[in-house]
């Protein structure tokens, strides 16, 4: 009896020895991840959303791509450009890509407006502003307040450079989207197995019953911008076949970048945070929070599963993001689940963004 019970100890530590193993292999196993975005700056949600992806252990960022959306695309590829520059992370590869919708137009927003009311942020197509003296394409280059980048960008098109990724490293490939989702859309559209050879997409957008917050609260802070712009590449995207959709919405408006969090940013002095510092926004961390949680997944805290889509019928509704629990979803139509996250551990992400920011600068 003695010796079954040594045995049995024995298969138990055994076990327990194996799925420690595991878990260690889990934790020390490489992310990869390419980082799609509108990247507005100088400053700003943007730019700062790739300060959780720097100089982390077992993160490797294989690039940022490009799209168009809260500026020109040709003004936010030469911000982040700069900024890698000036955090010494010219490694970084990044990739420039649609600066236009698939479908929607300056011509038709204008449209909407007069027809169902005011989008009260349009990016590139009037900010905060009208819309009436819009061009319908994009305009050239202006001059930069933080100085014109003198690293170049990749060659590749971001779609094609999203391909190349996912099948560089089947599997593994997390693919963090921040911005209107054109670049995906195309990739999809120029590669059917692109989203399958991908780990996960882990996206910022897809607000949920806003229409409340937009009265009681920041209309543009309801306005889900990141789908509105490009309901059709978001339809695509969210229907094609990942294995896992993590939806970072309504939860990224409650985390704001304060001055006291900036100061806090600041207080090691590096050339990063000087330029933080110096173009310091007063604005939630959306774009933050959501390449946090695809590196660093337990900081969530509560999470619903539903299957989304996106609406692309002309009308008020379109480009506002729907969900349906197993009972009431539509059948055959290609809908996928989608992980919604509700609650983070809001202290634990601001600390770490905090440590991350002063420790963002890459060697000369």
């Amino acid at each position: 009896m003695l010796r079954f019970r040594s045995l049995a100890s024995l298969a138990a530590l055994l076990t327990f020895s194996t799925a420690s193993a595991a878990l260690h292999a889990a934790d020390t196993a490489p992310q990869y991840v390419v980082e799609d975005n509108d990247w507005l700056g100088p400053g700003g949600s943007d730019i700062q959303s790739v300060i959780p992806l720097l100089n982390r252990p077992n993160v490797s960022v294989l690039g940022l791509t490009v799209v168009m959306g809260d500026d020109w695309e040709n003004a936010e590829s030469a911000h982040i450009r700069r900024f890698l520059e000036i955090a010494h992370q010219t490694q970084i590869p990044v990739a420039e890509g649609a600066t236009l919708p698939l479908v929607n137009t300056v011509e038709a927003t204008r449209l909407r407006e007069q027809q169902y009311g005011t989008i009260p942020w349009k990016g590139a197509w009037g900010g905060l502003g009208s819309i009436d003296h819009t061009p319908a394409t994009q305009p050239a280059l202006g001059h930069l307040p933080e100085g014109m980048p003198h690293l170049a960008a990749d060659t590749t098109h971001a779609a094609e450079f999203l391909i190349r990724a996912v099948h560089a490293h089947p599997h593994q490939v997390t693919v963090v989207a921040a911005g209107p989702l054109t670049n995906l859309a195309l990739a999809i559209r120029m590669d059917p197995t692109f989203a399958s050879t991908a780990k996960q997409l882990v996206f910022m957008g897809g607000l949920l019953d806003a229409s409340m917050t937009s009265v009681t609260g920041n209309a543009d802070f309801a306005s889900d911008f990141n789908m509105i712009t490009d309901p059709e590449a978001a339809h695509i995207t969210l229907t094609a076949p990942w294995a896992s959709i993590t939806c970072v919405g309504n939860v990224s408006n409650d985390i704001m970048m304060t001055p006291a969090l900036m100061n806090r940013m600041d207080a090691k002095h590096t050339p990063a945070t000087d330029y933080l510092k110096r173009f310091f926004s007063p604005l939630p961390l959306w774009d933050e929070l959501t390449s946090a949680i695809a590196v660093e997944p337990n900081l969530v805290t509560k999470s619903v599963d539903a299957y989304m889509d996106i609406n692309t019928a002309s009308g008020m509704d379109y480009g506002h993001a729907h969900v349906w629990p197993d009972s009431t979803a539509p059948k055959n139509v290609g809908l996928n689940k989608v992980h919604i996250v509700l609650s983070v551990d809001t202290a634990r992400f601001l600390n770490e963004f905090v440590a991350q920011s002063q420790n963002a600068m890459g060697q000369h």
